[in-house]
């Protein structure tokens, strides 16, 4: 069932902010370098189910990762508890993510290269696969907002360049969190009908 307010949209169980139809977005590594994965507060929202995978897989991630990483897991933990009480996974040294790895000075995923090799069925977390969307859950629905930051501003300027809405470009998350049948009705409210 749909429903549009003035600036969201309400899918199934979720609501959804125009920003998602109407913002341009295509990620450039070229030009951020994966700064996603470097950045920021605190590591990867993670779900506690996600957290349990991690837990369980890290043994055939682990060949993946550079040793300070697995350094920092085996101290820190597979996940770790954030000050704002969320789960996430660990940095090294305050910094980037874990479980990221560099090739050229371009930060990619370590769960994602696993999973690229056929080695876990499990691609990386949801949240890092669904940026720049992030979900806030609540009782009843899932909130999805477009997370504005200006170390994204190349991929702003790539998906104008392109003419790629949020939609488009996030279309295999999108589909991997709510499904096909919620992806077909978003499509509705978009002008291009991505």
């Amino acid at each position: 069932m749909l429903h549009e307010f003035a600036s969201m949209v309400n899918i199934e169980k979720t609501i959804i902010s125009s920003d998602i139809w109407e913002k341009k977005f295509v990620c450039d590594l070229s030009q951020c370098k994966g700064s996603c994965c470097v950045h920021g507060d605190s590591g990867a929202p993670l779900t506690e189910e996600e957290a349990n995978i991690l837990e369980a897989l890290f043994p055939k991630i682990k060949p993946y990762l550079r040793e300070a990483a697995v350094v920092a897991i085996e101290e820190q933990g597979k996940w770790v508890i954030d000050s704002d009480g969320d789960i996430v996974t660990p940095l090294i040294n305050e910094q980037e993510c874990a479980y990221c790895v560099f090739f050229d000075g371009v930060a990619f995923c370590g769960i994602e290269q696993a999973f690229s090799a056929g080695i876990i069925d499990f691609q990386k977390p949801l949240s890092c696969h669904l940026y720049p969307i992030r979900i806030t859950k609540y009782k009843d629905f899932d909130a999805l907002n477009y997370h504005e930051w200006e170390i994204c501003k190349p991929a702003c300027l790539l998906g104008k360049k392109e003419n790629v809405s949020i939609l488009r470009f996030l279309k295999e998350p999108l589909i991997r969190a709510y499904g096909e049948k919620w992806y077909t009705e978003a499509i509705q409210f978009s002008p291009s009908k991505d």
